[in-house]
């Protein structure tokens, strides 16, 4: 077994870690790149899609107008694509979490592109304060 297959998961463990199951520690840069890296949120959106359009696909097996057949099944699609775009980032945090990687790593490729907004915000400015307690507010 090579050193890139030990850490990619096998098609039995990329099934069971779309739908929440922990990988060996082995493949944390795996998990990193998949939940953290560039595509993270399509990738994601893909995973969940699937099942929905599993469970709705036999509906366009029965025999009826193309109307019909939209009108039975998005109803239910686009709210599941509306709810896997608004909490992607809530399974990426709490997948990461799982695997013992730190959740904020969702944020760090939008981190890195505002990284010169943040400098010249800085600059102009000073830096921000960490607590809510430097700002003179109450916990």
């Amino acid at each position: 077994m090579s050193d890139d297959t030990a850490r990619r998961p096998n098609l039995w463990q990329y099934i069971g870690y779309c739908y929440g199951r922990r990988l060996p520690d082995s493949m944390r840069d795996w998990v990193r790149n998949d939940l953290a890296g560039k595509g993270a949120t399509r990738r994601m959106m893909v995973r969940v899609a699937i099942p929905a359009i599993l469970v709705l696909a036999p509906f366009w097996f029965i025999p009826a107008s193309f109307y019909v057949h939209a009108e039975m099944t998005l109803p239910i699609f686009i709210p599941f694509v509306f709810f896997s775009h608004a909490l992607n980032k809530v399974w990426r945090r709490h997948m990461l979490a799982k695997h013992g990687l730190d959740p904020d790593l969702v944020d760090e490729l939008k981190r890195k592109r505002d990284a010169h907004i943040h400098r010249a915000y800085i600059e102009k400015y000073g830096p921000r304060p960490e607590t809510a307690e430097s700002r003179g507010h109450d916990i």
